[in-house]
């Protein structure tokens, strides 16, 4: 989404907040604190902007809590639904005969519950981070292990996949369904033992009943995909494009020449291949400082903040079913582990 270079120009306006006394902070983080906080004399969003609330000072980002977090598991949840997943799949197996193990999914080394959720969601942000592992976000996440594939028989393969081998070749499409209450309507045209194997296979019928078992079920991304437009609305915001503008300005000043914005230092700083050497260090101590100077991380979270707040009021019915279909895959996994 293209970027406004400056920012469009406003009415003369106060500035919405109502908070405690601060410390004195730079200009340039001043001017974005009141430009944030002017709306239309009417009362109207300016320019189609939505207003905001309270803007913090160089929030940590584990502080950071956006309207669409209560629709996305943690890390912790994520890992609890995909041993459910591995259980349904197990069971579907046993109906065949088959044993299957099941492959137990790893907690992601550092995981930090809900508090890691926007860690690296506006760039480098953490100053302590930076300064030991500049842009190398895998730092002390370690390498996850995959464990290897249970060897299958081809019946037992049949079972899992719901495909006859050198079907993926042909270019045919086997049958599939979109959720598990219409799946019972389709025939995949594959029997093991006398019994019809589920459309796709038992690898698809754990996800679907994990997921949608009903015609009505919502889709998995559906919360991913509205916190994806909101950043992408953000970004075209013109708050965010004059604290964009700040923080390039401060990069500069700091010899990072020809920066727009914080996702595009690593490759333009050509610090792929060693992320968190010395060079990637240093840029990223100075990037978390500038954020700091201008209050990007502040000022952006807000801006983001609105914006899912629209979202989720003109999604709520949906999100609301959402809610009610992740609460029912809560108690699914309580009686399966």
């Amino acid at each position: 989404m293209t970027r406004s270079s400056a920012m469009r120009s406003r009415p003369l306006c106060r500035p919405a907040l109502r908070s405690a006394p601060r410390p004195v902070l730079p200009a340039a983080v001043l001017l974005a604190l009141v430009l944030a906080g002017c709306s239309d004399p009417d009362g109207g969003e300016a320019h189609g902007e939505p207003e905001l609330g309270e803007i913090a000072v160089a929030p940590a980002t584990a502080s950071i809590s956006l309207p669409l977090d209560a629709y996305t598991d943690t890390d912790a949840e994520t890992v609890r639904m995909g041993q459910v997943q591995q259980r349904l799949l197990s069971r579907c197996m046993a109906r065949y005969g088959f044993p299957y193990e099941e492959v137990r999914p790893s907690d992601p080394a550092g995981a930090q519950g809900s508090e890691g959720r926007h860690r690296t969601l506006f760039g480098a942000a953490d100053p302590v981070f930076a300064a030991a592992h500049g842009y190398d976000t895998t730092a002390g996440k370690g390498r996850p292990v995959k464990p290897p594939a249970t060897p299958l028989s081809e019946s037992a393969a049949l079972v899992m996949h719901g495909e006859r081998p050198g079907a993926e070749q042909s270019g045919a499409q086997p049958p599939d369904a979109p959720n598990e209450e219409e799946a019972a309507r389709v025939d995949s045209g594959i029997d093991v033992g006398g019994q019809k194997v589920p459309a796709g296979g038992c690898v698809r019928e754990a996800y679907r009943k994990l997921y949608a078992p009903t015609k009505d079920s919502v889709d998995l991304l559906f919360p991913f995909g509205l916190a994806s437009e909101a950043h992408e609305r953000s970004k075209g915001d013109s708050r965010v494009a004059e604290v964009l503008k700040n923080w390039s300005a401060c990069m500069e000043k700091s010899g990072y020449t020809g920066l727009k914005d914080p996702y595009e230092v690593v490759q333009k700083l050509g610090l792929e291949a060693d992320p968190g050497g010395p060079k990637a260090v240093t840029a990223a101590k100075a990037d978390v400082a500038c954020k700091r100077e201008v209050n990007l991380v502040g000022i952006w979270a807000a801006v983001e903040k609105a914006y899912q707040e629209r979202l989720v009021e003109e999604q709520a019915e949906t999100l609301a079913l959402y809610k009610k279909q992740r609460e029912a895959r809560y108690k699914l996994a309580a009686g399966l582990l």
